[in-house]
């Protein structure tokens, strides 16, 4: 599985603002690939070339937005794209709006486990049952996508793909970062909790299914672990 992941700033002054001490989009390249996704696309204008010298030393892919009649979906649409023509293997793409700044590496890696075990699925991290992004769509359902429209705002995107009918899973994560963005300061974050269990539904532990199979306890997992 090869997961891209898609960074969407509408202005290059929103992809440059200052985020602890880092250009917005500069942070998220980096918990991106620190998080396992791959190509990494980021949708930004650059009149002056500021937003492409951010980014460097980053494994980022900086591309021109769509033109802005396309709104929002086309946006996706169209950083999909480029991810596919990067890395013609891509099976899915996260889809993250540039003002999601607190998303955890954690979160990026449990939702690609997640697409391993459910790879047909549109996948949407949650925060206390709250839905947030960035979504993790599979490159399979870009036409339901495309067939939005241009009239819905980011965070309306989801809600129209899932009432579309397309599969999809709520993936709770513990991350307060899918559903608080800059509004919210990083200081002032609900803490983070972690998912209650393994996102992909299913355990790790070495020698489990041995252990069943013989009738045995499971191994126990080392708390320092």
């Amino acid at each position: 599985m090869t997961v891209a992941a898609i960074i969407l700033a509408a202005t290059a002054e929103g992809a440059l603002d200052e985020t602890t001490g880092q250009p917005r989009v500069r942070r998220l390249a980096d918990l991106a690939w620190s998080g396992g996704a791959f190509p990494i696309v980021v949708l930004a204008p650059d009149p002056d070339g500021s937003v492409a010298t951010a980014l460097l030393g980053t494994e980022a892919l900086l591309r021109a937005p769509a033109d802005e009649a396309a709104g929002p979906a086309g946006q996706m649409v169209r950083g999909i794209g480029e991810a596919l023509a990067a890395v013609s293997q891509t099976t899915a793409a996260l889809l993250w709006p540039a003002h999601l700044t607190w998303v955890g590496p954690e979160t990026i890696t449990s939702l690609i486990e997640a697409h391993g075990a459910e790879p047909g699925s549109l996948l949407r991290p949650t925060w206390d049952g709250r839905p947030g992004w960035p979504i993790l769509l599979p490159v399979t359902l870009t036409d339901a996508l495309r067939a939005l429209g241009s009239g819905l705002l980011p965070a309306e995107v989801a809600e129209a793909l899932v009432a579309g009918g397309v599969p999809h899973r709520l993936v709770e994560l513990g991350d307060p970062g899918v559903v608080h963005d800059v509004g919210t300061r990083f200081a002032d974050l609900p803490q983070y909790q972690g998912p209650p269990g393994p996102p992909a539904d299913r355990t790790h532990e070495w020698g489990a299914e041995v252990a069943a199979a013989a009738g045995l306890p499971e191994p126990e997992t080392d708390p320092a672990d």
